[in-house]
């Protein structure tokens, strides 16, 4: 039972390695000055990374159903360690896909095992009433490792070369892998998320989600502001390169970026008492960030940049929490594991298509991609068909 419970403060530190993204706040400069690649490759690579993500759902899953998530843990410890040597081996794009495939891999590994051991090994020591608790403190440790490493990458970055900041992320990841090494394997088994039948659930899910009209609706404001908004990401560091910050900062304002998040979500029940009603909140926090585009592309001054930067990222990437308490209001539990599978792969599948997009919009005019995003994340708030009585809590 205490091996069960040492799997606990193990999981813990592995989502901590994992999570220390040294490039983070520099990944758009690695790229564009590192690796000479184009802004549109960039998100070429992007779009590869989600697809291969969605690919991988199923064999990965078949590993950690048949050799079990410790197995799947150590192997995407190992996966991520080899993009990190991959990308920074040869300045390539095509090295850099290769690359990528092993860091979608990676992802599609870890991605539900952490948390399914977690949760198994508190049931193995009859906790398992603790799991929202122990789950929040597991995102606390990633949102924290986040925070760290940005800074320290813009260091590394500004102080060695932008190479030397992705090299480094390569170390918390073997080491990770070192950590799973050590894990038990709870032998309670709950059920299996990605199995044969995968195909057959999908549909299912699919089905369910077409016939729910007010999941639909909810699915519609959720998905189309968070692709929008999502893109704060992969456009501030140009536009910080633009005004002239250095990248020592950069790191900083990534940190920044993720941590306002926290006091957002935590804020949910203030944040809509003090608009009056859920769906005036859920308004405000769409036409808002499309406001905060639509400033970016006219701002000049680089300090109100980065408060504005901050402030899409506050509000406009904390609203997947949101509609996810909203949504599963609507979804049976039998059902709930496929259907949120299925938002979520919609959520995947535009992005993919995005990415390209968006990245030829920059290469012709970084400003008025920012106002063009900013006119379409209001358009889309404008037709959102989201009433009150939808926002059951």
């Amino acid at each position: 039972m205490q091996t069960y419970r040492a799997n606990i403060w193990k999981i813990y530190t592995y989502k901590f390695l994992y999570m220390l993204m040294f490039i983070s706040g520099v990944l758009v400069p690695f790229y564009l000055d590192w690796g000479k690649v184009s802004y549109t490759q960039v998100m070429i690579l992007q779009s590869f990374y989600v697809i291969v993500v969605l690919l991988m759902e199923i064999p990965t899953g078949a590993i950690a159903d048949h050799f079990g998530r410790k197995t799947s843990l150590i192997l995407a410890g190992i996966s991520s360690s080899i993009a990190t040597l991959v990308y920074t081996s040869v300045p390539n794009f095509y090295i850099f896909l290769a690359g990528e495939f092993f860091w979608a891999l990676g992802f599609a590994l870890l991605s539900g095992c952490d948390e399914a051991m977690l949760y198994d090994s508190l049931k193995e020591i009859n906790l398992e009433s603790n799991s929202k608790k122990i789950i929040g403190r597991l995102r606390s440790f990633e949102m924290a490792a986040i925070m760290i490493a940005a800074p320290i990458g813009s260091l590394i970055a500004s102080k060695i070369g932008l190479r030397y900041a992705m090299m480094f992320v390569f170390f918390p990841f073997f080491s990770a892998f070192l950590v799973a090494l050590t894990f038990r394997e709870p032998r309670t088994k709950s059920e299996k998320e990605k199995k044969g039948k995968y195909i057959d659930m999908l549909k299912s899910g699919i089905i369910y989600f077409k016939g729910h009209k007010i999941l639909k609706i909810l699915a519609f404001d959720s998905i189309s502001i968070s692709a929008l908004a999502f893109l704060i990401i992969w456009m501030y560091q140009p536009l910080l390169g633009k005004l002239g910050v250095p990248i020592i900062y950069f790191g900083l304002v990534h940190a920044l970026l993720s941590g306002i998040q926290i006091p957002v979500m935590n804020g949910f029940g203030k944040l809509e008492k003090l608009f009056g009603s859920k769906k005036r909140y859920l308004f405000f926090s769409a036409i808002f960030p499309g406001i905060c585009f639509i400033l970016l592309g006219i701002n000049n001054n680089n300090l109100l940049a980065i408060a504005i930067i901050c402030l899409v990222s506050g509000f406009g990437l904390s609203r997947n929490v949101l509609f996810q308490s909203y949504m599963n209001k609507y979804i049976e539990s039998h059902n709930r594991a496929t259907v949120i599978s299925t938002i979520s792969m919609v959520r995947s599948l535009v992005s993919a298509v995005m990415y390209p997009l968006v990245g030829l919009m920059v290469e012709w005019s970084l400003n008025y991609s920012f106002i063009i995003l900013g006119t379409l994340t209001i358009i889309c708030a404008l037709f959102s068909k989201v009433e009150e009585e939808h926002l059951i809590d």
